[in-house]
């Protein structure tokens, strides 16, 4: 039977990644799918634009992976941002850089990516089996051997599991990989979801799906304590509120709700005027527009169809002149619009979300090769370790790294059959 030097299951960027670095270094190298073909997961990622990766610094990109994040210091300097823009534009791709320093293809079409990706692993012989789903892996003395569903035994010196996360389980990210590793003896940490919507207690936001509250500031309340985010567009929806902000800090969120139950988001509608500051223009505004009515004043603060709900919550009549305006009324709507807020009660579940949170644990893998510390000769990449970056092309970069790294140490002390 054939003995490959590598087995790298999971075919999307860092799985592909592991198999091209394995293959480079002249290892006999299998790639296994579940699906009909490569990078399924890939297709989807940035709206199918593909944000590949960031022009981050190496700081930024390991704060962008919080408290755990220096776990993949070695990981981005052996195959840093740079070091990927470089492979992809030495195979002919072109790229760009985009706001916040977000990179996408110039052809703003993920399959760009993954062709790149198919050329690569050809051109290196990288031996492809698709829908192959694994249902078990064992070491026997030095060998492990890989059996499918289907009963398709593969056998090899080195092991990559590359198979992502729980999300976009359409996509053939089903969890597997978290199995066959459990089975093996590693913990995995509680999966929580990355990048997603969340719930608001408030039934009129509700009632403005598809409104967007343009460049506002945001804060979180809770134990006592409040916690700023960065401005940025707020989407109200059918069930609660999304954004680049709100994906983007979600992760934290679900964390905080885990610990402190219901939190309070504050949305600040002008984040460019103190309090003060709004007090001083509202007595302004009030004695030079006393006639026109609050609604109507509103409407240069507010999208027209969030002022008569908003009002509403602080008891305040829309149609009221602003000379009829009470003090503590307007001292009210100062505060509120300087810090409205909602009872974030939830989110969407796991399975909605852009990011699996949560997998193998760190502990239990070595940060310099990406090897296992419980069965030797057994490697993992991407998604399937424990933890998320935030948006912005961190994550792919997180696993194009550790798939290089993995295939790289995985050759290192390569055995031949």
């Amino acid at each position: 039977m054939k003995i490959y030097d590598i087995a790298v299951i999971g075919a999307g960027p860092a799985g592909c990644m592991a198999a091209i670095q394995g293959a480079q270094m002249g290892n006999k190298v299998i790639l296994l799918e579940r699906n009909e073909k490569i990078g399924h997961k890939l297709l989807l990622t940035g709206n199918g634009r593909c944000n590949l990766t960031n022009t981050a610094s190496l700081k930024v990109f390991l704060e962008k992976f919080g408290k755990k994040g220096a776990f993949y210091r070695d990981a981005f300097t052996k195959f840093s941002n740079q070091d990927l823009l470089d492979f992809f534009k030495s195979n002919g791709l072109e790229l760009k850089v985009e706001e916040e320093g977000r990179v996408f293809p110039v052809t703003e079409n993920a399959k760009s990516v993954v062709d790149v990706l198919e050329k690569v692993l050809d051109e290196y012989r990288v031996k492809i089996l698709y829908n192959y789903r694994i249902k078990q892996l064992q070491k026997i003395s030095k060998v492990f051997k890989l059996s499918s569903a289907a009963h398709e035994l593969i056998t090899a010196h080195k092991v990559i599991i590359a198979t992502g996360g729980v999300t976009y389980k359409f996509t053939g990210s089903t969890g597997d990989g978290l199995d066959i590793a459990k089975l093996l003896g590693h913990h995995i940490t509680e999966l929580k979801p990355g990048g997603v919507p969340l719930r608001v207690r408030e039934e009129w936001v509700h009632q403005l799906k598809g409104v967007t509250l343009e460049n506002v500031g945001l804060s979180m309340g809770y134990g006592g304590k409040k916690l700023a985010f960065p401005q940025g567009n707020l989407l109200l929806t059918h069930f609660g509120v999304s954004g680049p902000v709100i994906l983007d800090m979600s992760h934290m969120i679900v964390e905080l709700m885990d610990k402190h139950g219901d939190l309070k988001l504050y949305i600040d509608f002008l984040p460019e005027i103190k309090q003060d500051g709004l007090g001083g223009q509202l007595m302004e505004d009030f004695q030079n527009n006393s006639k026109k009515s609050l609604k109507t004043y509103l409407k240069n603060y507010l999208p027209n169809s969030t002022i008569d709900p908003i009002l509403k919550t602080i008891s305040v009549d829309p149609h009221k002149k602003l000379n009829q305006i009470t003090k503590k009324e307007r001292l009210h709507l100062q505060e509120t619009l300087k810090a409205l807020p909602l009872t974030i009660n939830g989110h969407l579940p796991l399975n909605k979300a852009l990011v699996t949170c949560g997998g193998v644990t760190k502990k239990e893998i070595n940060p310099q090769t990406m090897e296992s510390k419980l069965v030797d000769g057994l490697y993992f990449a991407g998604e399937i370790i424990a933890g998320c970056g935030r948006r912005g092309g961190y994550n792919l970069q997180q696993a194009f790294s550790t798939g290089y790294v993995a295939g790289s140490r995985a050759s290192t002390l390569k055995n031949r059959s």
